[in-house]
């Protein structure tokens, strides 16, 4: 495979914005930002700020669209099949995607509407960037989990790693993604998923109590539909996913919360929304996934 030269990002959310300053900074000729044309518009006449320093980012719509090497999506669940279409005119053979989304849906559908693409599989964690309005601001800029389904080491990893060395963006290799895929969802389906129905921030699952239990027990529903999916996540992970919680900035919050206190409509569908029907399919009960499911649902009819 040739090396990646000419990359795109599709979704100016936080993480958007921030891996869209590391490229823009290190490739300004070969990078670029795909949007919609209303979406550029605006993007131009109002600037969008990383770390306070306005972003000189360049634009392209699907009407002026030329071909990528790499794509990487960094858009909410909700909007993936929108920015499929926008993006599809800039996909071409061989072109590698990866996804910023949370959970593990999101690489299967871009494999399904980019049967061409080489779709590899992503995590992105230990960042914490925050977006309001058009001002995004990052202190870490985390790591990129990237692997392949089968845990080999493609041209495409190679080739990935090899750009991302040049453009100082922080990555690992694994050779259990689809194992870290899963323990990062049984996380977020309980700690998420809780903080926003409850209302609060971090501290209210680091203590014991109600709030935390639901958390605990969500999270091992999850561990059971993981291992019934063939993936051998055990109590081992739910205790190390718990130190971590623990060890959060109790004032903090995940963006569900942050989603549910600006009344937008969340990711429920990529966390209980996903484990629902693999439990259904294995004969596994999960009311807690489904109690929060529910909830959210509520919740969110409300806004």
């Amino acid at each position: 495979m040739k090396g990646l030269k000419k990359v795109a990002l599709i979704g100016l959310g936080a993480m958007g914005v921030l891996y869209s300053d590391l490229l823009q900074q290190a490739i300004p000729d070969d990078f670029f930002v795909i949007a919609d044309k209303n979406r550029i518009k605006r993007y131009e006449r109002e600037g969008i700020y990383c770390n306070d320093v306005r972003c000189t980012f360049s634009y392209r719509s699907r009407e002026n669209a030329v071909p990528v090497d790499l794509l990487v999506v960094g858009v909410k669940f909700g909007g993936l099949q929108e920015a499929i279409a926008e993006a599809a005119p800039f996909v071409q053979k061989g072109t590698v995607i990866i996804s910023l989304l949370n959970g593990i849906s999101s690489e299967k559908v871009l494999q399904e509407a980019f049967p061409e693409a080489h779709v590899l599989y992503c995590i992105a964690q230990g960042m914490d960037a925050v977006k309001v309005g058009n001002q995004a601001s990052y202190l870490h800029k985390g790591v990129l989990v990237l692997g392949e389904s089968d845990g080999q080491q493609s041209e495409a990893l190679q080739a990935i790693g090899q750009l991302f060395d040049r453009v100082e963006v922080p990555y690992v290799y694994s050779d259990a993604i689809m194992r870290k895929l899963w323990s990062k969802l049984m996380l977020n389906t309980g700690i998420n998923q809780v903080v926003m129905v409850y209302e609060g921030t971090y501290a209210t699952v680091q203590y014991a109590g109600e709030a935390r239990e639901m958390m605990v027990n969500t999270m091992r529903e999850v561990m059971q539909v993981a291992n019934a999916e063939g993936i051998d996540l055990n109590e081992e992970d739910v205790q190390g996913w718990l130190t971590i919680a623990d060890g959060l900035n109790p004032e903090g919050m995940p963006s569900m919360r942050q989603d549910g206190m600006a009344k937008r409509y969340s990711e429920v569908e990529l966390f209980s929304g996903t484990v629902i029907p693999l439990a259904q399919k294995h004969g596994i009960d999960v009311p807690n996934c489904r109690e929060l499911y529910q909830r959210i649902k509520e919740m969110e009819a409300a806004y």
